[in-house]
């Protein structure tokens, strides 16, 4: 169980709310969505997103905050509460794309990797050939059961 302090919260805060900025911009100029008009919804998502962090720091089970996220968020929406249509007012589809937060997320990793590929190539060319085969075994590999799945249901 980690310790709750502060400060560490008001690092969360920021970074959830630099997010949402993110997602809502990426909203406005990818799907036409009204930034006024996002702008409830994303408070709901930080809120929600605060509660995860908090829920991950406070139980002792080793889950990553995502997933309290996700649960908080699926409990919240489930069809017989009545949180789920006023929450679904503001998160729907009109108000906030999800598909907009794949920005800033994939933003934040292309940078990460950028600044690890540096370190990656003084690791030696070894672990570069190894991380090769690993990508390249995935890809086949999701590409060799999405054949075999296409087939089966008859779309090729």
């Amino acid at each position: 169980m980690k310790k709750l302090d502060a400060e560490t919260y008001l690092s969360r805060f920021k970074m959830l709310v630099i997010v949402g900025i993110i997602v809502m911009i990426g909203g406005r100029i990818g799907y036409g969505i009204p930034i006024t008009h996002a702008v409830v919804g994303m408070i709901f998502c930080i809120i929600i997103g605060l509660a995860g962090f908090a829920l991950r720091d406070l139980l002792p089970l080793k889950i990553p905050a995502i997933g309290y996220i996700m649960l908080i968020a699926l409990i919240l929406t489930m069809p017989y509460l009545a949180t789920a249509d006023f929450l679904l007012k503001y998160l729907g589809q009109s108000k906030i794309n999800f598909l907009g937060t794949c920005t800033p997320v994939l933003a934040y990793a292309g940078i990460s990797i950028g600044l690890t590929v540096i370190k990656l190539a003084k690791s030696g060319w070894k672990l570069i050939l190894v991380a090769f085969v690993v990508f390249l075994g995935t890809f086949l590999g999701s590409a060799i059961i999405a054949q075999f799945v296409l087939k089966l249901l008859g779309e090729i």
